[in-house]
């Protein structure tokens, strides 16, 4: 099979414009469209169908495209803020991506979608390792947490309401799991 060519740094940049405008619109409304989404991001649909040619693809590269930013901001979290404070952000941050995954019902319920989600798993759990080895290291959580455990377990972050009042539970919920790290 032939290597695809190199993206032009136009096409690279229309893609990334696309993928973050779908985000912040597919955040309003899951049932957006992608003409919708084209005219909101300033290009043709047919740029928005070259780079992702069903509705489908469009959702699984912003869903892998959200993860890879997430996993990605934790070391300028870290050096940025203490690290508990930063394992909070994070999780703050992982919350509104999965609600928005949530959103996206059966747009992300078939195999492809379970094959991209199961494929974050391994860099999410990487992120929330390197945060709980900064807060194991500045004393404020015990040795030898599981990153896993610790996503499976403030996954009911995500499942609070999306509220002020939501948002308030979330804390409480985030503070007594922290309370349980300690050492």
């Amino acid at each position: 099979m032939p290597e695809a060519a190199p993206q032009r740094a136009d096409a690279l940049k229309n893609r990334e414009l696309i993928l973050q405008v779908a985000h912040e619109v597919l955040a309003e409304s899951p049932n957006a469209s992608l003409n919708s989404i084209a005219k909101r991001a300033g290009v043709g649909p047919g740029t928005l169908y070259r780079h992702f040619p069903t509705r489908e693809a469009l959702i699984l590269d912003v869903y892998r495209h959200d993860i890879g930013r997430l996993v990605e901001s934790v070391p300028g979290l870290l050096a940025a803020h203490e690290p508990l404070d930063a394992l909070r952000r994070w999780f703050t941050d992982l919350t509104g991506y999965v609600r928005i995954k949530h959103g996206l019902g059966d747009a992300l319920n078939s195999a492809a979608a379970q094959e991209v989600v199961s494929a974050s798993w391994p860099p999410v759990g990487g992120a929330v390792g390197l945060l709980l080895d900064a807060c194991e290291s500045a004393g404020e959580i015990r040795a030898g947490i599981d990153p896993v455990d610790v996503v499976m377990l403030l996954s009911c972050l995500w499942r609070t309401p999306a509220t002020p009042e939501g948002a308030a539970q979330a804390r409480r919920l985030m503070d007594l799991a922290i309370q349980g790290f300690r050492p």
